[in-house]
């Protein structure tokens, strides 16, 4: 049985990757190229999210757990997005830079 603190968990999980996803939709419809260096995504996935219809968005939405993740698991590139020195501007750069370089995943 599910308490009402995981019930409402599990609603704002809904409800974030129902945003999630109508955003990367968005984003891939008006412009595939940066949606996919934003988004961290490959052109497979991007071209699949592209044609989903509204209730395939909603029933994918409705998973028990996030469709997102961070794209840093590296403790430097978190410190360099935190950072509030003189040098910001230059650090986002950097860690963007970064992230970029890095293998888009794909789901399989």
């Amino acid at each position: 049985m599910i308490d009402k603190s995981q019930e409402d968990t599990m609603m704002e999980i809904r409800d974030a990757n129902l945003n999630y996803l109508m955003l990367a939709q968005q984003m891939i419809r008006a412009d595939k190229v940066s949606a996919i260096y934003r988004l961290g995504l490959n052109q497979d996935i991007a071209d699949l999210l592209e044609g989903l219809s509204n209730s395939q968005l909603i029933k994918l939405s409705s998973a028990n757990m996030m469709l997102t993740r961070f794209r840093f698991d590296d403790k430097a590139i978190l410190g360099m997005l935190t950072s509030h020195t003189k040098g910001y501007a230059q650090a986002l750069a950097h860690s963007s830079i970064l992230m970029a370089g890095r293998a888009v995943e794909a789901i399989c």
